[in-house]
């Protein structure tokens, strides 16, 4: 169905009609001017993000479902970063022409499912049209006790470093796809100057023989056999709501955490910097996938460059008292890399072999020429 047949408001209506309201802080949602929302008794968290098409994701390789999925998962992540509780979600989408109503309801079934899992409203939003590709705007909003919001800010010298999950399996599926993308439009364009050079000669035989491999190569399908846990790193991340709640059980509030979009690297630098404190990181204690190591490998790339600076693998990155050591060797998928220095001492990383290096923010950047 053509997106001009429903009309903006008849779009949303459509995309929202089945959404219950799961919250008691959700007064009203989508069908006003505004979304009505109350927390009488909580600090109220808000987080945006905006994904572009050409910069933060390619329809290439990701489809609609995904990346509904994704946008709405990186935004419930931001607030377990901080200690608190999702919420409510605003989704506003600029679209182009090339889209129907049925890749947006695909869009919003990966939104609804990413909701779902985290008890999360969808409360309002925008939709636009666009002449440069697909936007998504999304804000997630969530709650936290005064006294358990977790800042970047709060790192205190001799804090134990911790990380949860393992860290580059997002970006050597990306890697992975992008070699994927690569071999399929060679490939077309391969078959595609052949084909123009056999309609140049009238060779009618070869062209229908092209032809039939140009209609083959386009609905190539790439063997991810063995690196599917890559590949659902990539396009399926999922935010660690659970180890909030596991901390909380323990009775350990981090002094400061970040969840790692950008890489490693880079968000151990905001929490120092903004915290006034230096730190080492082990590069033993770097918890890497077995997979992550063979892709690393095959595409003859320095497998902890990709654990410390490839991002988007939406894990938390976290400090604690070292008096919570033997809590958190109790927990399972969180591992202890480090801990806290004075500032002058540098942001640096000791090797397998013992040697020191300054550890400089390589992770993404968005705005980097």
């Amino acid at each position: 169905m053509e997106i001009k047949e429903l009309g903006e408001f008849g779009l949303i209506k459509h995309l929202t009609k089945d959404i219950e309201n799961k919250n008691k802080s959700t007064v009203y949602g989508v069908g006003d001017d505004c979304a009505v929302l109350s927390y009488p008794d909580k600090q109220v968290l808000v987080t945006s993000d905006m994904l572009m098409e050409g910069v933060h994701f390619d329809l290439t390789y990701i489809d609609m479902l995904h990346l509904g999925y994704k946008s709405a998962m990186v935004n419930i992540s931001d607030i377990f970063a901080m200690n608190g509780t999702p919420r409510q979600m605003i989704v506003s989408i600029a679209l182009g022409k090339r889209f129907k109503v049925e890749d947006l309801e695909e869009f919003y079934k990966g939104l609804h499912a990413a909701c779902e899992q985290w008890n999360v409203d969808i409360v309002g939003g925008d939709t636009s049209s666009s002449y440069t590709g697909l936007a998504i705007s999304i804000t997630c909003i969530g709650e936290a006790s005064k006294d358990e919001i977790v800042y970047r800010n709060g790192a205190n010298e001799t804090d134990l470093i911790c990380v949860t999950g393992d860290l580059g399996a997002a970006y050597m599926g990306l890697q992975l796809l992008e070699r994927e993308k690569n071999v399929y439009y060679q490939q077309l364009d391969d078959i595609n100057k052949k084909l123009q050079e056999a309609n140049r000669k009238g060779d009618e035989a070869l062209v229908e023989r092209l032809t039939k491999e140009l209609r083959q190569a386009e609905n190539f399908q790439p063997d991810f056999a063995g690196k599917e846990y890559l590949i659902q790193r990539q396009l399926q991340p999922m935010a660690r709501g659970d180890i909030k709640q596991k901390l909380a059980e323990l009775g350990i509030k981090p002094t400061s955490m970040i969840d790692i979009s950008d890489g490693l690297s880079s968000e151990l630098h905001h929490i120092c910097e903004q915290s006034h404190c230096g730190c080492r990181i082990y590069e033993k204690n770097l918890p890497i996938d077995y997979q992550t190591a063979i892709m690393a490998e095959e595409l003859n790339m320095n497998v902890t460059t990709c654990a410390l600076n490839g991002g988007e693998d939406y894990e938390l990155l976290f400090t604690v008292p070292i008096g919570d050591n033997e809590k958190i060797g109790n927990m399972e998928n969180v591992h202890r890399i480090g801990y806290i220095t004075k500032e002058e001492l540098g942001i640096r990383m000791i090797t397998r072999d013992g040697n020191e290096f300054d550890m400089p923010a390589q992770g993404w950047n968005p705005l980097k020429g």
